[in-house]
């Protein structure tokens, strides 16, 4: 009660931006409504309308307020001194694990909800947080006067998803050791050394004969559009021209576009464990095996739109046993990764194993679907030296 008391007034709208933001991330931006955020907090909707305008305000505080954290963050940590030093760098790193550890709920909500703001609110946030991540960029390379800055802001990003990772799954360990895993895990990202870009070997000739059948068709339509404009942007009708059929009658092979994107998470959910069961089969030990299966993953992502595309099932009407299904597929995957770490690392605590392999699979995922890195020429490579440099298996 003392604590209650010793708030000031001005707190009342950051506690209720807390109070949605774990809504939000609970049940999704679309599965919350005003009148749910104020019985959480214990108000009627006319009192919360007080305070914002409306449920998108809300969301708005939240992001913004997170960026302008990490504003402050990187401009205590790199002020200090006239020439950026290793140590300024550990300490900025330090501040956003710290920040990311304590709001687990906010990073969740940068990744997977951000789409839902006004332009206007979008666009701030990018261009802040591209002046962030330009920041980042520059004082890497006062310390590895080597990079490019291109190169540089690649490693930066990298860096911010290893903090974003933790919004993907729900491991934890003691907040102070959690938030020193990820520092760590983020300084091997910053000092990883980039592949240098080789010539792109001539691609295999096509393969197979025939055409592929009506319902290939439609899911290959619906993988291309998915990925490239998003599930809720995209219509029944679209999927039908892409496909070359009408609307209407993609309804002959799915019932619905919900079924539709989880056929699209299951084919790449089997094309993970195919790709899994045959590195096992060819590897001579578990150190080998864990780097054949960064190579697969990163295949897998950057050769088709499906895994890519199944990354959106959470923000999708999806009947709970087929998403039930695929949580268990997912994480049954992802136990493969870890169990072949704590071999290879037999001193690492298997709930900082789990967190280390969310950590590079979140790189991975991250940096293929950013726009201002997924066209670098070289992207499947670097990707596999940053998952590699994650796993400590280069």
């Amino acid at each position: 009660m003392q604590q209650s008391r010793s708030r000031r007034p001005g707190d009342r709208k950051s506690q209720l931006a807390a109070i949605a933001a774990e809504l939000f991330r609970a049940r999704g931006y679309r599965g919350v409504g005003i009148n749910d955020i104020a019985a959480a907090a214990g108000i009627t909707g006319p009192a919360l309308y007080r305070h914002f305008a409306d449920k998108q305000a809300i969301l708005a505080y939240v992001l913004l307020s997170r960026v302008r954290d990490m504003e402050a963050e990187t401009t205590a940590a790199l002020t200090v001194l006239e020439k950026p030093s290793g140590e300024q760098v550990d300490q900025l790193l330090s501040r956003i694990a710290s920040a990311s550890v304590e709001r687990r709920e906010v990073a969740a909500l940068w990744r997977w909800e951000g789409k839902h703001l006004a332009p206007g609110d979008q666009k701030e946030i990018g261009k802040r947080s591209s002046a962030i991540l330009t920041a980042w960029a520059k004082v890497l390379m006062e310390i590895r006067p080597e990079l490019a800055a291109a190169d540089a802001e690649l490693l930066c990003w990298a860096a911010l998803s290893v903090f974003g990772s933790v919004s993907v799954h729900h491991t934890t360990v003691a907040k102070r050791r959690f938030a020193r895993l990820l520092t760590d895990l983020a300084k091997r990202v910053l000092s990883a050394d980039l592949p240098a870009v080789t010539s792109a070997a001539p691609a295999a000739p096509a393969l197979g004969v025939g055409t592929r059948s009506r319902r290939e068709q439609v899911l290959a339509a619906a993988t291309d559009l998915f990925r490239r404009r998003g599930f809720h942007d995209v219509s029944i009708e679209d999927i039908g021209a892409a496909a070359g059929i009408a609307g209407p009658s993609v309804y002959r092979h799915f019932p619905s576009k919900a079924s539709l994107i989880h056929a699209i998470a299951r084919r790449a959910a089997d094309r993970l464990a195919v790709a899994t069961e045959e590195v096992l089969r060819g590897s001579s030990d578990e150190r080998e095996a864990l780097r054949r299966l960064v190579s697969s993953y990163v295949q897998v992502l950057t050769g088709s739109g499906e895994l890519a595309v199944s990354f959106s099932i959470d923000a999708v009407n999806v009947a709970e046993p087929e998403r039930a299904e695929l949580v268990r597929v997912q994480r049954d995957y992802v136990t493969r990764w870890v169990d072949l770490l704590c071999t290879v690392e037999p001193g690492l605590d298997r709930r900082e194993a789990r967190i280390t392999v969310h950590a590079a699979l979140t790189i991975a995922n991250d940096l293929a679907r950013t726009r201002r890195v997924s066209a670098r020429p070289n992207l499947a490579a670097e990707l596999a030296t940053l998952l590699s440099a994650v796993l400590n298996i280069g």
